[in-house]
């Protein structure tokens, strides 16, 4: 195996593609697909680095946990391919209080590692620019490319009115603590509705924690449903049908839930934090930003009036075309 497309200007990277599920290559492949649309770059799979000429440039997208078994073997992989090519990076999930006293330190120091070999660093919103000086990581030149937001083509269509879909709660992504499905389901309580759906499967090794928030959401007298995996269309009408989509992560890097929220026509109510704030002046109109004090109060406004749910714009800033524009513009320009 090897490249995929004739080589693009020297300036610019081979794309390295992870195979998989996991969302940062998910995330890795479409943008390297809107990329080789517009503009004359090679993609090359990740398996095939070791094939391509020493010292070519290449650009990766680095998450610990797609890089390795820990975070100690990840940053090994990635200063393995930086000893044999410049790598420009862009970073997800980058390290922060949530991840605990234990990996928190383990986190940092592999990011920190990642960031010092590279030869230009990305990461998804000015909020991460300033996590990655705030953890010790890096204070280096960063550039700042959203994750995108296209809305559907049916994003201003609403589906019927359902009263029990109404009364339902829905909190969109992998589950796993910290990613807000606790506030979100005392919200649900205080508001007096009496369901819940977690969009998506538990994350790896969080099955045990699902499981016992279903019975956290069955004792606090609100059924919690669990959709598990499904595909892009399913995922798309299933959301589109809740009630009141909630955004409460008490840490977050950057959200691609929050961005797919918006693609499908949703305005979230979501718990005021520095992405969230930058996100919704980014796209302005599009999130419900509310204090943690008032989620309760702004779920139980929003069963009463699910127009509120939905944005209603034709169209947002930062789709997957202008970001691929961005990536292109930054290597031609030379990085950092």
């Amino acid at each position: 195996m090897g490249v995929t497309s004739a080589p693009g200007p020297a300036t610019r990277p081979v794309l390295l593609l992870h195979d998989g599920p996991h969302g940062v290559a998910v995330y890795e492949r479409e943008v390297a697909a809107a990329v080789t649309r517009s503009a004359d770059v090679s993609t090359a799979p990740f398996a095939a680095a070791a094939t391509l000429p020493a010292g070519a440039p290449v650009h990766a997208h680095f998450t610990d946990r797609l890089w390795g078994a820990s975070p100690e073997e990840a940053a090994a992989a990635f200063a393995e391919l930086a000893a044999r090519h410049p790598v420009s990076v862009t970073l997800h999930d980058v390290p922060q209080t949530s991840d605990g006293v234990r990996n928190r330190p383990r986190r940092a120091a592999a990011y920190r590692a990642v960031a010092r070999a590279a030869s230009g660093v990305v990461v998804n919103s000015h909020h991460e620019r300033l996590l990655l000086a705030e953890e010790g990581v890096w204070d280096g030149a960063t550039a700042v490319i959203p994750l995108p937001v296209d809305l559907r083509t049916d994003a201003a269509a609403r589906p019927p009115a359902d009263g029990a879909a109404a009364a339902e709660v829905g909190v969109l992504g992998y589950f796993y603590p910290g990613k807000g499905h606790d506030e979100a389901l005392t919200a649900a309580r205080e508001a007096g509705l009496a369901a819940l759906v977690v969009l998506g499967r538990a994350s790896d090794g969080h099955a045990d924690d699902l499981a016992a928030f279903v019975a956290r959401g069955r004792d606090a007298g609100v059924a919690v449903s669990v959709t598990g995996w499904l595909d892009d269309a399913a995922m798309a009408e299933r959301c589109r049908s809740v009630g009141v989509p909630v955004i409460a992560h008490r840490h977050v890097s950057a959200s691609g839930s929050l961005a797919s929220w918006i693609g499908y026509g949703r305005r979230p109510i979501a718990v005021a934090n520095r992405y969230v704030e930058e996100m919704a002046a980014l796209r302005p109109g599009t999130l419900a930003v509310v204090e943690e004090a008032g989620l309760s109060a702004a779920v139980r406004d929003a069963a009463f009036d699910p127009s509120s749910t939905w944005h209603g714009r034709t169209d947002v800033p930062g789709g997957l075309a202008d970001i691929a524009a961005a990536y292109v513009r930054w290597w031609d320009e030379g990085m950092p």
